[in-house]
């Protein structure tokens, strides 16, 4: 796979997992192989039961084209998008880049999808059966300042019935000012119209929200103080970092690919440290969904350790492989 463009390769795997499961005796022992059922793994968080605190992370299936497949490696949830109001390609090709040194990714997608519609209509008709699905929403990237808020409210009406909670995307690097959206008073007013439109349904969601680990810790206070007036169900953490320290890939080469968010192992320790932050600031209160980095069991045990409640993987299927999921759910249960 590592000899194709990094996007070729993303969607002949998907291609080659379609076909597998497609087999009826083939796709069944697939599904045995790949999932581990035990009691031991179910997990109460958020108002929700999952089979196992091992969710896939937002933009492997950004349209949810891909929810058997992936269910199909064990996955306790899936979150979907990220998901505009609008379809939009994304930014220009290459935008996806290994470091095979760094076990790292590169990425500057800029929420390519094909739109809120298009994946409300999808869940409705091809969701699998139990399958918790997060809704991973953010803005269209041409979408003015002013119109902001409408773009987070549109994409939450037309998903609410197709989607167990909801994560408010206001950290990827690659939409021009979205990250100004976790400063404070914006994300206060932000969250706030979510949560009062969530809180006239019969029976509202959990709202996350995903956060940057290039943040401050004064800004990891205000976060946690907006989660609280606002009455976030959690948080998300972290996105993907705009660093580039303590890379093994040379420099030049780093620098060659351009602007972009970095995935990968080199994310995991700042995930972690944000983790344990948030989860002691707020003295255990607050949901914690732990992404970044996750490679191995032990990384999946650190992020529980430090205080997530569920963890995420994306680019440690990349370079681990799809067995990653079943290792880490096996070593949560000797645990």
């Amino acid at each position: 796979m590592f000899l194709l463009e990094p996007e070729t390769a993303h969607r002949l795997t998907l291609w080659l997992l379609h076909a597998v499961l497609s087999v009826p005796l083939l796709g069944d022992a697939f599904r045995r192989f790949y999932t581990v059922k035990n009691t031991k793994l179910h997990r109460n968080v958020l108002g929700l039961t999952f089979e196992n605190p091992v969710g896939l992370a937002a933009g492997f299936d950004k349209d949810g084209q891909h929810l058997n497949e992936m269910a199909a490696l064990g996955f306790g949830f899936i979150e979907v998008g990220t998901v505009t109001p609008r379809p939009q390609p994304g930014n220009p090709t290459p935008r996806l880049f290994r470091l095979p040194a760094d076990h790292a990714l590169l990425n500057r997608m800029g929420f390519n999808n094909r739109g809120a519609e298009i994946l409300a209509q999808r869940l409705a008709f091809a969701r699998p059966k139990g399958l918790i699905i997060g809704g991973n929403i953010g803005k269209n990237k041409d979408t003015t300042a002013e119109n902001t808020l409408a773009d987070y409210i549109f994409c939450f009406e037309i998903l609410f019935d197709h989607v167990d909670y909801f994560a408010v995307n206001v950290s990827s690097p690659n939409t021009p000012h979205l990250r100004t959206l976790q400063e404070k008073e914006p994300l206060l007013v932000l969250l706030s119209h979510l949560q009062n439109l969530n809180q006239q349904k019969k029976t509202p969601k959990p709202l996350l929200l995903k956060i940057a680990p290039d943040l401050t810790d004064s800004q990891l206070d205000d976060i946690i103080e907006v989660a609280q007036i606002t009455q976030l169900a959690g948080v998300i953490a972290t996105n993907t970092t705009i660093s580039r320290e303590g890379l093994e890939t040379d420099k030049n080469e780093v620098a060659a690919f351009g602007d972009g968010g970095l995935s990968g192992a080199p994310l995991s320790q700042r995930a972690t440290e944000i983790i344990r932050y948030l989860h002691q600031k707020s003295e255990g209160k607050l949901v914690i969904i732990g992404v970044g980095g996750i490679e191995t069991p032990a990384d999946a045990l650190e992020k529980i350790a430090a205080g997530a409640s569920l963890v995420q993987i994306y680019s440690g299927l990349v370079y681990a492989g799809p067995a990653l999921v079943k290792q880490i759910n096996q070593q949560l249960v000797k645990a």
